[in-house]
């Protein structure tokens, strides 16, 4: 087949997708091996991908989610090659505002009875007294839809009205949108790869994420600490707990209607009871520190390229039987279908 591997430079974006070009050149050679024609493409302008179109590939791989353009606004891959009828990873358009929007998908999760982390948003000035919040401190404020860590810190744990003010007002600053702030849930962190092969079966890698303590005795998994990579990646090994958190990111994963492939964060508090957080749809691929691949990893020792292969699995079915249209009804889920139980 003819793959394009679809990517943008990363310098306006809030989330950078499966990483930089160097991250999809390592994607393609994972995918040459499984002989398909393969080449990345880097665009800039709507013209960029008027020329895919017209090089009608067999399907384009979608490291990003849009394109920023200075005269067409942000273009977003999913819409623009379904309007083409050509087939793409991942997720719906509709579907990726889960990842974009933190709370939408806190809101229709909870809708369904699974459980998140109680939440609220604010702005500067909404809230004027401590009486006028709808959870109790401490809390957690942090950007609706800034990945990557931005945006968090030590101060993002508040634990008076004072220090929620002045975390309010730093991150509208930076950011100019609403503020999500959740329960501060004290106990561990969690991250899970799903990936939905063509048969049906999910493969679920689920793994434990332990940040450094810093100065204030806090473990707190912020921009800097993703950074600079000082994290501990863990294999979960209690068998129970595993089997918790596999499924309520499952439910998660299936519950949003996401496609292909995602990884799901999950928290718990110090009772043990575990949280769905947020949901990451284009998850990061770097390959020697991306929680993606590193889960698949620790979990099942899922070699880079393996990891890679799986991810398109259902995507090149959908291109072998329907080679003019982009998308395919997914199968039923059965319980054997399900990996890593």
């Amino acid at each position: 087949m003819k793959i394009e591997i679809i990517t943008t430079p990363n310098e306006k974006l809030k989330e950078t997708g499966f990483g930089s070009i160097n991250t999809c050149q390592g994607m393609l050679s994972a995918i040459s091996e499984m002989g398909h024609a393969v080449q990345v493409t880097v665009c800039k302008t709507k013209a960029d991908l008027g020329n895919i179109i017209a090089r009608k590939p067999d399907l384009v791989v979608l490291a990003v989610k849009y394109i920023p353009t200075d005269n067409d606004g942000d273009i977003w891959l999913s819409e623009y090659f379904m309007s083409y009828k050509m087939n793409f990873t991942g997720s719906f358009r509709n579907i990726l505002e889960f990842d974009s929007n933190k709370v939408l998908a806190k809101t229709i999760l909870q809708n369904k009875g699974i459980a998140t982390a109680k939440y609220f948003t604010t702005v500067p000035g909404k809230h004027r007294s401590e009486n006028e919040l709808p959870i109790k401190f401490p809390l957690f404020l942090k950007p609706i839809d800034a990945a990557n860590g931005n945006g968090i810190d030590d101060s993002s744990w508040v634990k008076n009205f004072s220090e929620f003010e002045a975390k309010v007002l730093s991150l509208y600053a930076l950011f100019s949108q609403p503020i999500l702030v959740e329960e501060y849930l004290d106990g561990r962190e969690f991250t899970v790869a799903i990936i939905n092969k063509s048969d049906g079966e999910f493969i679920v890698s689920a793994i434990e994420i332990i940040p450094p303590e810093s100065k204030n005795g806090l473990r707190i998994l912020g921009l800097k600490v993703k950074r600079d990579n000082t994290e501990a990646l863990k294999k979960i090994e209690n068998i129970e707990i595993l089997n918790k958190i596999k499924q309520l990111a499952l439910n998660s994963f299936i519950n949003l209607g996401i496609r292909d492939f995602a990884r799901i964060d999950i928290k718990a508090n110090k009772n043990g009871d575990c949280f769905f957080m947020e949901a990451d749809l284009v998850p990061g691929l770097t390959p020697d520190s991306s929680y993606f691949p590193k889960s698949c990893e620790i979990e099942f020792g899922l070699s880079y390229d393996e990891v890679i292969q799986l991810m398109l699995d259902n995507a090149l079915y959908r291109a072998q039987l329907f080679p003019t249209i982009s998308h395919l009804t997914t199968p039923p889920i059965m319980a054997d279908q399900v990996s890593g139980f």
